[in-house]
């Protein structure tokens, strides 16, 4: 690297996975693109028309076989002149070609973000794209892919943005009203019809802002509680789901005494299953505190699931649970007869598997429902509900304060309608892209 990084330099870095691997692609972008093409592949190929052969360092020596592309300014994802080398996945062979490259003056390695943020400085996509294509990334399930992929399309933008226009339009009738009150053709109290529409769009978008949770669900995963007595089969059943032993399973009553959590995907939907103590009597102060821990918990959870022990019952009493709560009936092949399982929602054993697969569908129906539905529209980060809640907050002020005067109300309006368009960057942004870019991963 040559001097301090600059917007316009040309930056490189490895796109793809962890080395070693079978495939590399190293990806360029900016003015030097074209000259480092030259350098290493001979001549630039015909734009997006991939073209094998000989890669070369400085000195003449070959270095790899491989493809190149070249994308031409505007027609790239960062809208600058970018470039793509395909080359063997080894390190040695990567190294070599990332210090060929940053060898040229102006260019240097990508920092993390950096090819999105000169997409979104190029105007090539919004902040809603930038953060759905991070999210794609990420996605750890199907259902987080499907999500992160929708929220790429456009839609949430072009609510926003609606939002805005229908506030940027209300705030125009309302100055035509400040600034030619006196004119013949200009209605008096104009400014009385935009409030009710105001009022509707505030509703709209609480409406929409308490469609986060199903969002955080979504993401951070449906949380599942196990609590039952001692031995009721708590851990046992977190083994069978985990498929590898994670709690210690003993005789001994009160083995677990924190919370142990393991993640599944369960039909493409991230699920987090939590271990909680066995809830019972007792003058220990560790076990204690862990019992406390597992009600704590399981108050917050999605669902809760109450294990007993059909051979040796011993009931626990969550009556505030009652509408996220399943009886789970467990140890079922120690049973003499079925009539002994009666009074459960579900009864298992995790030593035949009987009735496991049933709960677990059962899981899989409870959590569908508290995330999006397939096309619903809900904000999906915590930065887009802030500026919401913050938006929102401006149109209540101006609703509720009809006395200040119409140019304190028309001030409200215009901060609702610039929290909508920080959310998209159509407003200026800037104190908010390192935060935002800075979480993607180097090379996007």
């Amino acid at each position: 690297m040559h001097g301090a990084p600059t917007a316009r330099d040309t930056i490189v870095a490895l796109s793809s996975g962890q080395l070693p691997s079978g495939i590399a692609v190293v990806r360029l972008s900016g003015p030097m693109v074209q000259a480092a093409v030259v350098l290493l592949a001979g001549s630039v190929p015909a734009p997006r028309i991939a073209r094998f052969g000989t890669l070369r360092l400085p000195d003449g020596s070959p270095l790899d076989t491989g493809l190149v592309l070249f994308f031409p300014a505007p027609h790239s994802f960062t809208g600058e002149d970018s470039a793509e080398f395909h080359v063997h996945g080894g390190r040695a062979v990567v190294d070599a070609l990332l210090r060929s490259i940053c060898g040229l003056k102006g260019c240097r390695l990508a920092q993390a973000g950096e090819f999105s943020r000169r997409a979104f400085e190029s105007g090539k996509m919004d902040l809603l794209s930038a953060e759905a294509t991070a999210d794609l990334v990420t996605a750890e399930t199907e259902a987080q892919r499907r999500f992160a992929a929708q929220n790429g399309n456009g839609g949430h933008a072009a609510l926003y943005a609606d939002w805005r226009m229908q506030l940027i339009q209300a705030r125009a009738l309302i100055e035509a009203e400040l600034d030619f009150s006196d004119e013949s053709d200009i209605p008096g109290s104009v400014s009385d019809m935009v409030w009710e529409d105001v009022a509707a769009l505030r509703d709209g978008i609480e409406a929409h802002i308490a469609g986060y949770g199903k969002a955080e669900v979504l993401r951070d995963g449906f949380d599942v509680v196990l609590l039952g007595a001692p031995n009721a089969g708590k851990s046992s059943l977190l083994n069978t789901l985990a498929r590898r032993d994670v709690a210690i399973v003993t005789p001994e009553p009160g083995t677990t005494r924190d919370l142990i959590e393991i993640v599944l995907d369960i039909d493409g939907l991230k699920v987090r299953v939590t271990d909680t103590a066995g809830i019972r009597e007792t003058d220990g102060l560790v076990e204690r505190l862990g019992i406390e821990r597992a009600f704590a918990r399981a108050q917050a959870a999605g669902l809760v699931l109450i294990l007993e022990d059909m051979t040796k019952p011993l009931p626990v009493k969550a009556d505030e649970l009652k509408q996220r709560v399943l009886k789970v009936g467990t140890k079922l092949d120690l049973l003499a007869n079925c009539r002994e399982a009666l009074g459960y929602d579900f009864a298992i054993s995790c030593v035949s598997g009987q009735g496991l697969q049933d709960l677990i569908d059962c899981i899989a129906a409870r959590a569908q429902t508290d995330i999006p539905r397939l096309g619903e529209l809900v904000p999906w980060r915590l930065r887009h509900v802030e500026l919401l809640r913050l938006g929102a907050g401006h149109l209540s002020a101006a609703l509720k304060n009809g006395n200040i005067g119409l140019e304190l109300r028309s001030e409200e309006l215009r901060l609702a309608a610039n929290a909508l368009g920080r959310i998209s960057g159509a407003v200026d942004v800037e104190d908010l892209l390192d935060v935002i870019f800075g979480q993607f991963c180097i090379g996007k």
